[in-house]
């Protein structure tokens, strides 16, 4: 064909002997794919496909198989194999071989482009654009050039159509290849993918869009005038295709800059838009260099033209919506709709709004009217136009102002864009409701694209101005939605009541899982704040008068269900979520309720004081038992949690507004709203409600845990959060009851154990409200001196092993081992004395305990943690006789795990005891683990007035001591849970760091073990894991190699080679990892990541056993037969340890040095040596 070579691969053709040869081994191929096919042996026929692509040089065969195969199967086998052995063996590969091997698969696919294979083909144009890419550093300028011609002239269709769609997959393979999320492994270091994809956005990323719109150019004409459907269709959905792709790509160099050293390749580079979103918005920031093709130049009207004329075109054909140039063309123009940044003239924005009404006034058509829109989807029109407007519509609100937003559309309608954007989600949410509780529908899609409309619309308003810049049309828009939306949710409550088919009804989802739409709600609230607080407020009191008249005449199910929801809208309404800190007001609440109303005719007040009141109508037992189940308490506490944060009690100073226009309103505000729920008004009173409501569900509702959880984890935990609070907090008789019955009454331990913990850790946390420390420290001693004498007289039974043995004795002590742990984690400066004490208490019980209790795993491990907890709070503060006590209580603590070889498993355990008893030992092991850490601490934050080493304590020797007591604990087979891996290596690794002198004096067998798992760990598939192995033999060897620099004996004999019980000379540990890292680098896969820390690794490595190297060095060499390749190596070999003046230091330079040498060795040699 002319314009494309003949094709052709490495070497000559094949002579009379070769062809026997290929025919055999294209009909071992083809059988080998058609019994993976048939399912006939399969495990063989693999295999044979596996030989193919691990063949050194299998080009002739493959190419063979590509022209001669009549199994498209074999085909696609062959031209992977090519692919594989081309990535391997480009190395040596000559410049000639290496353009045949393109050529060849480049002119297979255009020569092939009528074919029906299209997998084959594809495949083939992959390989072509792989090969290309791996390539690209080393072809020239000139070259490339040549080679695109031939494929423009394609793209252009001078070679008719099928090779024309052929030239435009071939530039969707070549630009997925080089995009950073869909690029292929080839074992190289990330800077040389960073490198192409910088190289093609420069150079040619343009260009291809300028040939894909001449593309489709090209063809539009015939379909827009053929009156059926044309060849021309699948060039110009390819053309479009590949356009959208272009537009997806990440640009990085947006603004004439160019920049440097962007990690585009690591997890979390994109980070344009909310990730919370349901709906997915990506922004596209070319820069003005792109402003000629894209915004210049007509194309947006030409491309929303074309849309429309097809549109029209076939109005009567209800599939055309689906098909896939209308999907490709739709999918186009919303993503226009999220251009943004530089490419737009700094003209106050006239460009970009111009931009965007050009889009909208096409887009329009699929959405309005709305009602006419959903009525024809009813009737059975595809949705996917409308779904895709509503995508559309957030792309622009992604890249607009409110303001701008609502004008777009006033110049060709007579109402806003957010009037049409309230209009469509009203008419959504009707079809929500008409059609609930069926399965999910097209309408739960589009209210979940419009919500996050809203909330790209909302979001920074309301974090920076509140609605000031919402104009009147839209708020009032957003004001009627809003009570759409509250009378759909409240709609779906009621028929919740009513269906017993609770596992598919949303609402009975939980509270979080509900949480990102309502928080969407509450934004449009907000927007409207006027109309949606008296809304909930004259809802709630409807339902609230239902409940009470209607009491005991009527079943009250629908109305409870109705006031859940209205619970839910309203803390998100009046609330935020306030995660880590304490949240303010909503601004759209302190700038619109600023008069100084009554109490009484505050809409917050009388709002949350309605909430408060029937709230409290719990603690009456007869309504609690017919109007507060469960399920409304989860929500009364919900609520309490979140409104509490934000209203209750908060000082002056932190609702200190930044804006000197709103300061005047706050104080206003802080005069009604603020001071009606202060200490010296309803403060003391609601946080008593509170607090006697909490304790009614943790008392009056046994059993269940979600309700508790909530009073627990969020409910009391939010109010021991803020000192001012806790001041009055210990001051109320309900909280003294609650603190009364939790150490004295056995009431409170129905609950369950980790709610019992937490409940122990907020009453040590409330005794930060006392006079002085002193008062806090006597309050923790009475909430558990108890519990501590419990133990002291438990263990010191004389029947000991025997009553320990009752289940109600376990429960009991597991109970009062987990309230401890609650108290230890709690441990803060103002109650640490006592807790200490606590902890001192009960040392010998606890070891009492673990002797008797040694068969019962589970409280074993409830012992372990609340060690671990105890010394993890405790370790910082102790002074140097406390810290010597401590460190050898935790000694004894592991000597006597170790010595009942407490988690040892037998052999003789079936599968399932097997697996069991390897989980318990796994939680124990990684108890041990954070306990050696927390020891660890003690060198890094110290608190005491003295030295440990005052008292002879070295914490590294200790927990050097520490780790030779678990270390035989810990199998290679539990190493594989990835909590305890991490745990361990991340321990090991600090250790390593922070105290290389001590590694000497571990045995050699607990040496041997601690390095045998660092090598299972360079081995792992945790990037993580590996690159804490890496670390830990950085420092292993700097310090070695530093050590006997300066005379002095390093890593004495466990560096050192010595010979085994056979008589056979074993390497040392560091002559052995040198080994293996270079093994790992050159021969196996990892990721491009660790590079840089196996560099780190190497280079001491390397000066410490500089013999090896050099005789490792010659083996490689004298292994490569390959002259050309065995000088390239030699100079190689040389380079990586004297390139970039690397000297022999072990500095922040010299390391920086040798992590180039390094990726410049893999790019050199990897390829070839692989295929040694």
């Amino acid at each position: 064909m002319q314009g494309f070579p003949e094709r052709g691969g490495p070497g000559p053709g094949p002579g009379p002997n070769d062809l026997a040869h290929l025919q055999a081994t294209m009909h071992a191929i083809e059988l080998a794919c058609a019994s993976i096919q048939m399912h006939i042996n399969p495990a063989a026929a693999e295999a044979t496909i596996l030989s193919l692509c691990q063949s050194p040089q299998p080009y002739k065969a493959c190419q063979f198989i590509l022209e001669n195969s009549q199994v498209p199967d074999a085909r696609f086998q062959a031209a992977a194999a090519i692919r594989d052995a081309a990535i391997r063996e480009w190395g040596f590969l000559t410049a000639d071989d290496r353009r045949s091997l393109l050529s060849f698969c480049l002119s297979f696919v255009m020569q092939h482009a009528s074919s029906k294979e299209g997998f084959v083909l594809a495949k083939v144009s992959s390989v072509a654009a792989q090969l290309m890419k791996r390539g690209w550093l080393d072809t020239t300028a000139v070259e490339k050039e040549a080679f695109f011609n031939q494929v423009n002239q394609a793209v252009l269709g001078i070679h008719g159509l099928d090779v024309q769609f052929t030239g435009v997959n071939f530039l969707e393979s070549l630009v997925s290849e080089f995009s950073p999320c869909t690029s292929s492994a080839m074992g190289l270091p990330r800077e040389f993918h960073e490198q192409c994809r910088r190289s093609l956005e420069i150079d040619y990323l343009k260009m291809f869009y300028c040939w894909a719109r001449d593309a489709a150019l090209s063809v539009t004409n015939r379909i827009v005038e053929s009156k059926s459907e044309v060849p021309e269709v699948k060039v110009c959905n390819a053309a479009l295709r590949l356009m959208l792709q272009i537009l997806n790509w990440d640009f990085h160099l947006n603004n004439n800059s160019t920049k440097t050293g962007i990690n585009v390749f690591s997890a979390g580079a994109r980070l344009d838009i909310d990730s919370s979103k349901r709906s997915e918005c990506t922004l596209v920031q070319p820069g003005p260099a792109w402003r000629d093709v894209l915004i210049s130049s007509g194309h947006i009207g030409w491309l929303v033209n074309l849309y429309a004329a097809l549109r029209q075109k076939f109005s009567r054909e209800g599939y055309w919506l689906d098909c896939p140039i209308a999907v490709s063309a739709r999918k186009l123009i919303v993503q226009f709709c999220s251009l943004t940044g530089t490419i737009f003239l700094s003209d106050n924005g006239q460009m970009h709004e111009h931009h965007l009404l050009q889009l909208l006034s096409g887009i329009i058509e699929w959405i309005d009217p709305p009602e006419a829109v959903a009525k024809a989807i009813g009737c059975g029109k595809s949705e996917s136009e409308m779904l895709d407007g509503c995508r559309a519509l957030l792309s622009i609100a992604n890249v607009t102002t409110p303001f701008v937003f609502d004008q777009l559309l006033m110049s060709i309608r007579p109402f806003g864009t957010l009037t049409l954007l309230s209009t469509l989600m009203c008419e959504v949410v009707k079809v929500l409701m008409s059609t609930y509780p069926e399965e999910e529908t097209w309408s739960w899609e589009a209210r979940d694209i419009l919500l996050d409309t809203w909330t790209a619309l909302l979001v920074p308003l309301d974090s920076t101005g509140g609605n000031a810049m919402l104009p009147p049309e839209g708020i009032s828009a957003a004001g009627n939605l809003f009570a759409l939306i509250v009378e759909s949710e409240l709609k779906a409550a009621a028929s919740s009541a009513l269906t017993d088919d609770v596992e598919g009804d949303y609402l009975q989802s939980s509270i979080s899982a509900m949480d990102e739409r309502l928080s969407s709600y509450a934004l449009i609230a907000r927007a409207a704040i006027h109309v949606a607080i008296p809304l909930l407020m004259r809802l709630f009191s409807e339902r609230f008068a239902r409940l009470n008249q209607g009491r005991g005449i009527i079943d009250p199910t629908e109305t409870l269900e109705e006031v859940y929801s209205l619970l839910l809208i309203a803390g998100h309404v009046l609330a935020d979520e306030g995660e880590g800190e304490t949240p303010l007001v909503p601004y759209a609440i302190q700038t619109y309720f600023t008069d100084n109303m009554g109490a009484d005719e505050h809409p917050v007040i009388v709002l949350s004081s309605s909430i408060i009141g029937f709230a409290e109508q719990c603690l009456d037992p007869k309504m609690r038992a017919s109007v507060f189940s469960p399920r409304l308490l989860e929500a009364v506490i919900w609520f309490f949690a979140r409104w509490s944060r934000t209203y209750l009690m908060n000082p002056e100073e932190v609702r200190e507004t930044h804006s000197q226009d709103h300061q005047l309103q706050s104080q206003q505000l802080r005069k009604g709203l603020h001071s009606f729920f202060r200490e010296h008004n309803q403060g003391k009173l609601v946080l008593d409600i509170i607090v006697r409501v909490s304790v009614t569900t943790l008392l009056s509702y046994p059993g269940e845990k979600d309700l508790q959880a909530l009073t627990c984890y969020q409910l009391l935990h939010a109010l021991v959060r803020e000192k001012h609070i806790c001041v009055h907090l210990v001051s109320l008789d309900s909280w003294r009851n609650l603190a009364n019955a939790f150490a004295n009454e056995k009431s409170l331990f129905l609950l369950d154990l980790a709610h019992q913990r937490s409940l122990a850790q907020t009453l040590v946390h409330s005794a930060s409200g006392l006079i002085n420390s002193e008062a806090s420290n006597q309050y923790v001693r009475g909430l558990m001196g108890h519990m501590a004498t419990y133990l002291g007289e438990l263990s010191s039974k004389n029947d000991l092993k025997s009553v320990a043995q009752q289940p109600d004795i376990i429960l009991l002590v597991s109970c009062v081992l987990e309230r401890l742990r609650g108290v230890a984690s709690a441990s803060e400066p103002r109650t640490q004395k006592a807790i200490y004490e606590l902890g001192f208490s009960v040392m010998n019980p606890i070891l009492v305990l673990l002797e008797v209790y040694k068969h019962e795993s589970a409280v074993v491990y409830l012992l372990l943690k609340f060690v671990v907890a105890w010394v993890n709070g405790q370790i910082s503060y102790l002074e140097a006789h406390e810290t010597a006590i401590v460190v050898d209580f935790c000694m004894r603590l592991l000597q006597l795990y170790s010595s009942h070889n407490i988690g040892k498993i037998s052999v003789s355990l079936s599968s399932s005891l097997l697996s069991e008893a390897k989980t318990e030992k796994y939680k124990d092991l990684r108890a041990l683990l954070q306990l050696l850490s927390s020891l660890c601490s003690k060198d890094m934050v110290d608190f005491s007035s003295d030295s440990i080493e005052t008292q002879g304590t070295n914490i590294s020797q200790v927990v050097y001591f520490g780790l030779h007591i678990v270390t035989p604990l810990i199998s290679l087979d539990l190493l594989k849970y990835p909590k305890l891996c991490h745990d361990y290596f991340a321990l090991l690794s600090h250790l390593l760091e922070v105290y290389p002198e001590t590694v000497a004096q571990l045995n050699s067998e607990a040496f041997a073990h601690v390095l045998g798992t660092l090598d299972f760990g360079l081995h792992h598939q945790d990037a993580e894991i590996i690159d804490m192995c890496l670390r830990s033999l950085k420092a292993l060897a700097s310090y070695h190699y530093k050590e006997t620099a300066s005379g002095k004996t390093g890593l004495g004999l466990h560096a050192a080679g010595h010979k085994d019980s056979g008589g056979n000379l074993q390497e040392g540990i560091l002559s052995q990892f040198l080994r293996s890292l270079l093994q790992l680098l050159l021969f196996e896969d990892y990721s491009p990541d660790l590079v840089g820390s196996a560099a780190d690794a190497l280079l001491p490595l390397i000066l410490c056993e500089q013999g090896l190297y050099q005789r490792l060095g010659n083996e490689l060499i004298e292994r490569q037969a390959n002259p050309t390749l065995r000088s390239r190596l030699v100079n190689a070999l040389q380079s990586l340890i004297s390139a970039n003046q690397l000297s022999s230091t072990l500095d922040r330079i010299n390391y920086q040095r040798f992590r180039k040498n390094l990726n410049n060795f893999l790019i050199e040699v990897r390829g070839f040596l692989r295929t040694m």
